[in-house]
């Protein structure tokens, strides 16, 4: 990795799998039962192993489960409640030695922000959710980029417009993850809980822990 700038060091990380041990959207689709848990993750898993394109089922799995606000919370705590277990002080080393870590999602920000506020990352970038008054789902917002494939490497080229950074560095472990590896100076990919063949293969570094990314940093 080049210095290429006198802007910061990112380190952009994906949410489920990665920071957390959860899905965020199957565990939206648990709370509806068995029937919907199975399907929401079968498409899930679908899209993450590159079987589907993201935008071929995201917004399908969103009109099956119906998420309201409440469930919606109860996920941010999920995601607190499975943080992983080295997440919190390699980012805090990492954050020491320059290091500024962004998240970056096909999840739902208001779910993912409890994690992010607990790990001290100042910016989410993931996809926002509405609710009527009452709570009830209304939408999502369609045109954000991680709402589809290649929507990641975008998002990688929109920071690096706007922040211009010395270096940028993505750890995810799914194959939407794995489309920025042009995009960033190293890509590292992550199997504590998902270890996916074509990320594995792909990945300049496979890790599965965060403790792993300290020494491959500096």
């Amino acid at each position: 990795m080049s210095i290429t700038s006198s802007g910061p060091r990112l380190l952009v990380i994906d949410c489920d799998s990665t920071l957390s041990a959860i899905e965020g959207v199957d565990e939206l689709a648990r709370v509806r039962g068995d029937e919907t848990f199975a399907a929401v993750e079968a498409m899930t898993h679908d899209a993450m192993d590159g079987r589907l394109a993201v935008e071929a089922v995201f917004g399908k799995r969103l009109e099956i489960i119906q998420p309201t606000a409440a469930h919606v919370a109860e996920i941010g705590q999920r995601y607190i409640d499975t943080v992983e277990p080295t997440a919190a002080a390699t980012l805090a080393t990492l954050c020491a030695r320059g290091w500024t870590p962004i998240i970056l999602s096909g999840g739902f920000r208001p779910a993912i922000r409890p994690l992010a506020d607990m790990l001290q990352i100042e910016r989410v970038e993931a996809v926002d959710l509405y609710f009527d008054a009452d709570g009830n789902y209304a939408g999502y917002a369609e045109n954000y980029p991680t709402t589809r494939s290649g929507g990641k490497p975008e998002m990688i080229r929109q920071l690096k417009a706007e922040l211009s950074p010395q270096q940028i560095v993505m750890v995810g472990d799914g194959v939407s993850d794995l489309e920025t590896q042009h995009d960033v100076d190293l890509f590292v990919g992550f199997g504590r809980y998902v270890a996916r063949e074509k990320v594995k293969a792909g990945a300049a570094h496979f890790v599965t822990q965060f403790a792993d990314l300290a020494p491959i940093l500096g």
